[in-house]
């Protein structure tokens, strides 16, 4: 067994938890909207077709935002084809994924159903195959009361009252040359910042969003946030990020240290950004909005034979249904962790994505929905971390890895609540070994641990499955012990911790 120590100090502070780091994203892609949230004639469907199980399980899950419609899907999307009565609507191809787009799920059915779900619609307009006009007119649609055209077209639509929508992203990941209406930072910063000066003409409440690198490993990375950001710094509040990990060729040691990489990434895009602000000689601050992050094994879509013939194009195939394993989750937890250490800077964050498509819900057609083991440390995290998220004092001893070098053992980062209670985060990254941790928690004054929970297994490769949907959950810790103000808890290996304490 190894060991390990934490100081917690509420002064060490990091900044304020923005809820919106909580968000999730649906795309119309694979079954996340068709035979996910939505599945007319399920045992469990609503009158408009919505399955009540999955809704629960997104409540559970806690969710604050929902990033929609795209994605990839955004790039070709025209908003008009899905508002109207539904046997209007068109069929469309879907360039991104190679699908047959219904439209039975457009606007107004999504804002429907993200309101039953209690979360704040984000929505993302295209600039790959449309630009300045269309993002006006879908403004307008959504965030006008009445009186004009279109403000008018959506009360005749059902929606007498503005979906008033806050926060847009300008496009998405249009630096990719997999994107419809791909171009060059220069390009696209002066089409962003076109756009966002006439949305905030229209609505100056408006918090807008411009695309950063698809990933930090594309060959524009960091000279595409500068160029975006020298001609969008003063139109718009954030720059994206995304990120998605895997483990490759049996390197468990890089996959469990994933979140060193998201840490260098989120600090590399804030210098970036405070970078042009100093040119600028700006006093405006741009913060991130990391819209996409998870876990995904990428190849075996790209080893996939993708469908070609436009005439057998299918309606929500399925796609990209990765089955996560414990490891899979405990290094999830660990980008939990990443986000949390980052929240003076990290204000908004979608999980990508919400069911079936690497998510943390699956379902399947006329059956059940079932939790993945990504879904416990993100339920449980936005359900426990409130206020203010503090820096602490680790001393763990470290593991090699051949991406990262030597990595610690351990990684954590506590919150801190209003009423003074706290939460602590912690994984353990070895690949065998229990850590037996000592937390001082003198600073916060007399406090109980009112929960700890850890996610691990024997089998660190265990899944929930259809056949075994509840083979991997969280239990209870029963090691922690809580002595004049120390904590001790013994974490296991490859594991994630959550401890809740609360005023004596």
């Amino acid at each position: 067994m190894t060991e390990a120590r934490i100081v917690l100090d509420p002064r060490f502070q990091v900044g304020p938890i923005d809820r919106r780091m909580f968000g999730s994203f649906v795309e119309h892609l694979g079954r996340c909207v068709y035979d996910g949230i939505y599945e007319p004639g399920h045992p469990e469907a609503d009158a408009r077709g919505f399955r009540r199980d999955v809704l629960a399980l997104v409540k559970e899950l806690g969710v604050t935002t929902a990033r929609y419609p795209g994605g990839n899907f955004v790039s070709g999307y025209k908003w008009e084809d899905g508002v109207g009565p539904r046997e209007d609507r068109p069929r469309r191809l879907d360039l991104a994924w190679h699908s047959l787009e219904t439209n039975e799920v457009g606007l107004h059915e999504f804002a429907d159903w993200a309101d039953k779900a209690e979360v704040e619609l984000m929505l993302a307009v295209n600039l790959g195959t449309r630009g300045v006009a269309e993002a006006l007119d879908l403004l307008e649609y959504c965030n006008v009361r009445q009186g004009s055209a279109l403000s008018e077209q959506r009360r005749t639509n059902g929606a007498d009252e503005p979906f008033a929508v806050r926060m847009w992203c300008l496009g998405n990941e249009m630096d990719g040359p997999w994107q419809l209406g791909h171009r060059s930072a220069s390009d696209y910063g002066k089409l962003a910042s076109r756009t966002a000066k006439a949305m905030r003409q229209l609505d100056p409440s408006v918090q807008l969003v411009a695309c950063g690198s698809s990933n930090s490993g594309m060959p524009t990375f960091g000279a595409w946030e500068r160029e975006v950001l020298a001609h969008t710094y003063d139109d718009v509040d954030f720059i994206s990020c995304h990120a998605y990990y895997r483990e490759t060729d049996g390197d468990r040691a890089s996959f469990l240290a994933s979140a060193v990489d998201m840490d260098s990434f989120i600090e590399t895009v804030v210098a970036t950004a405070d970078h042009v602000k100093s040119v600028l000689r700006s006093d405006k601050t741009i913060d991130i909005s990391f819209d996409e992050w998870n876990i995904w094994y990428a190849e075996r879509w790209e080893n996939e034979e993708r469908i070609t013939d436009i005439e057998t194009w299918p309606v929500a195939p399925r796609l990209l249904e990765d089955v996560y394993s414990v490891t899979d989750a405990v290094v999830f937890g660990g980008l939990l962790i990443s986000l949390l250490k980052h929240a003076d800077r990290v204000k908004a964050a979608s999980l990508a994505q919400l069911v079936n498509v690497i998510a943390p819900i699956m379902t399947e057609p006329g059956g059940a929905a079932w939790r993945q083991t990504t879904f416990f440390p993100f339920a449980i995290t936005a359900r426990l971390a409130h206020g203010t998220a503090l820096h602490l004092e680790i001393e763990s001893g470290t593991m090699a890895t051949p991406l990262y070098g030597d990595v610690p053992l351990i990684d954590a980062v506590a919150t801190l609540s209003e009423d003074g209670s706290a939460a602590l985060f912690v994984v353990n990254r070895h690949l065998t070994d229990a850590s037996d941790l000592t937390l001082d928690l003198g600073a916060l004054g007399d406090v109980i641990v009112s929960e700890c929970l850890t996610l691990a297994d024997q089998d660190q490769d265990a899944r929930n499955t259809r056949e075994d949907p509840q083979r991997v959950t969280i239990h209870a810790n029963e090691s922690a012990s809580l002595k004049n103000g120390v904590l001790r808890v013994e974490l296991p290996a490859v594991s994630w911790t959550a401890i809740s304490l609360t005023a004596a």
